[in-house]
Formats: structure tokens, C-alpha cells, sequence
């Protein structure tokens, strides 16, 4: 059985994943911050912050010294964030990337070695669709998204003579709880953006609530992908619109793509 490592396994995506594989006979592990409050889950929680240099060290360490092994890393611990550029705090900004960018650098580092030594691995980065557009009032988490597709591209490279597999997947709007757990950096009533960006807001959520997709399509591709002997370096999930809006940006001209959005994001 293969041994499978998820961060941010305690809901939304993430426990949809570790439930899904510990249905299909994976040895699953996943990361929260406090697992006392998941008694019930379906696999292996342990307490690790992936902002913590020390707390991926021991997570990576109990894993090996359980199994010897760890066969699948689904770096999918991330949050959200909306705001203007201008008004947004630095210290939020830098919250962010902690999270769904250096943190998952972290982790990759101190996995890789062990992978390197079992001459096999998969790593799997869970993006995001808004990674491939620079979404107004969301252009921070965007670019946090984008930042990690490209490392996923670098990385594959720098790894395939080791035969450890890199991919990314970049899902869309889903139902999950990361809207709840989002980073909403602006509550500035008297801000030039304010009006614009909180009708943007609006939409957002609503869209989120209506509109959001299953966790249980990421659950099916990921055991897809470790199933497919060699992975495609991208991956998306979502409503048709979404993805279609991938392909639109590469075909259409700048300025009548960038149209398209503002009128989308009701601008």
C-alpha cells in the first residue's frame, strides 16, 4: 500500500482526498493544527503548522519512522485572500505566502530526500485556477497560486532523473471552507476601492455558495494521477467556464480578455 502525506487534511479538499484514498486502501496521513478537534477522521491527523521550519521536520520524521516510506506528498494546505493591491497589509501578504508558498517549499525540501534515497515519489502541489489569471481584488492570492505552478514546472526538471513524479493541480471554486478562512484584507469604508471591491466581494461568495463544486472531482483526479505512470505537469478542475477561461486568455487579445474579467467581476 502506498503511503500518502496531505497538509491541511482536516477539511474541504483536503479531507475529501484523505478520505477518498483511505477508501481505496492508501495509508493516509494528514496535517492540522489541532486534531483534537477531528476525533472521527477516516486517517491519520497530526499537529504541524507548515509555517513551522521544526514542525515539518518531526511530521516528515513520525511519517518515515510509521512506514519507511512516503510514496505521495499532496502539498494542499492553503488559504485565501481578498483586497485592493494599495490598501492591502503587508502582514497579511505575508501570512499568505507563508502559507501557500514557502510552506509548501518546506515541506517539498525536507521530503525529497527520503524520496531520492526510495528512488520514487509523487508530488502533487494543489494550485488553483485563479493561478493563471490576475483576478482584481484577488491578485495577491493569484499571484501566491501562480508562484507555485511555476515552481511545480522548475521542479519536475530538477527531479526526473530521481523518477519522482511532480504535478500540480489548480481547482476552481469549490465547496469548502476556505472562504471562512479567508484572509479579507480591507475594511477601509473610506478607500477609493471600497464600493468596487466590496460588490466584487459580494459576487465572490455568492458565486462560491451557488456555484462551488464538489471536493469529491479533486478526490478522483488525485487518484487518477497517482495511478497514471507518467502525470501531465497541469492539471484543472472545474466548471466548464473555468477552465474554458484558461483557454480564452491564451487565444484572446490582452485587452479584450482583460474586458472580459472586468465585466465578470462586475468592475
Amino acid at each position: 500500500m502506498k503511503v500518502v502525506l496531505i497538509t491541511g487534511g482536516s477539511s474541504g479538499i483536503g479531507k475529501s482526498i484523505g478520505d477518498f484514498l483511505t477508501q481505496h486502501n492508501f495509508i493516509v496521513y494528514g496535517t492540522t493544527r489541532d486534531p483534537s478537534k477531528y476525533l472521527d477522521s477516516k486517517f491519520n491527523l497530526i499537529k504541524s503548522d507548515i509555517n513551522k521550519r521544526n514542525d515539518i521536520i518531526s511530521l516528515i520524521n513520525y511519517v518515515i519512522e510509521k512506514e519507511n516510506r512516503i510514496d505521495v506528498l499532496i502539498n494542499n494546505a492553503g488559504i485565501g485572500f481578498t483586497g485592493p493591491i494599495e490598501d492591502s497589509n503587508l502582514d497579511d501578504i505575508e501570512k499568505l505566502f507563508n502559507t501557500n508558498f514557502f510552506g509548501p517549499i518546506q515541506i517539498i525540501k525536507c521530503v525529497l530526500p527520503h524520496m531520492r534515497f526510495q528512488k520514487s515519489g509523487l508530488i502533487i502541489n494543489i494550485t488553483s485556477i485563479a493561478g493563471y489569471i490576475g483576478l482584481p481584488y484577488r491578485g495577491i492570492y493569484s499571484s501566491s497560486k501562480s508562484a507555485l505552478e511555476v515552481l511545480t514546472e522548475a521542479l519536475r526538471m530538477e527531479v526526473k532523473d530521481f523518477n519522482i513524479k511532480v504535478t500540480n493541480i489548480a481547482p476552481g471554486d469549490f465547496k469548502t471552507s476556505i472562504v471562512n478562512r479567508r484572509i479579507d484584507s480591507f475594511d477601509n469604508k473610506e478607500s477609493v476601492y471600497f464600493e468596487k471591491y466590496y460588490r466584487t466581494w459580494k459576487a465572490m461568495n455568492s458565486h462560491v455558495e451557488k456555484s462551488g463544486s464538489d471536493p469529491i472531482l479533486v478526490s478522483k483526479l488525485v487518484y487518477k494521477i497517482i495511478n497514471t505512470p507518467n502525470p501531465k505537469i497541469h492539471y484543472k478542475v472545474g466548471t466548464f467556464f473555468q477552465k474554458f477561461s484558461i483557454i480564452l486568455k491564451r487565444i484572446l487579445p490582452d485587452l479584450i480578455f482583460e474586458k472580459i474579467l472586468i465585466k465578470y467581476s462586475k468592475l
